[in-house]
């Protein structure tokens, strides 16, 4: 028990350290973004990427007025949860939550 008593406290006390949102990475969102995004959504965010025509539901276009309106929650939960009945699917284990913040922060880049 006396170890116990010593790490919960330890942990309560350091673990906001760990929860803190550092500033995304808008270098490292490229890299993701071409990596992992770009094929569907084209080079510029457009939706056009050379697999776009192959689907049945077109890819987000991120310089459209609607995409701009889009909180960074809602293109967070996008990316870490997918949409139903589309092809974009879940990036949940295979993206950080970092590299999901980083790749947000490009795609707002894109849509300036």
């Amino acid at each position: 028990m006396g170890l116990w008593t010593l790490l919960v406290p330890l942990g309560l006390v350091l673990s906001p350290l760990y929860a803190q949102d550092y500033p995304p990475d808008i270098t490292r969102g490229k890299a993701i973004y071409q990596h992992h995004c770009q094929d569907c959504h084209g080079l510029t965010g457009r939706g056009d990427g050379p697999a776009a025509a192959s689907l049945k539901v077109s890819p987000a276009d991120f310089q459209r007025f609607r995409s701009f309106l889009k909180s960074d929650e809602e293109l967070l939960r996008t990316i870490e949860h997918g949409v139903v009945f589309s092809p974009m699917h879940s990036w949940r284990g295979q993206l950080t939550d970092g590299e999901m913040q980083d790749a947000v922060a490009y795609i707002r880049l894109l849509s300036q």
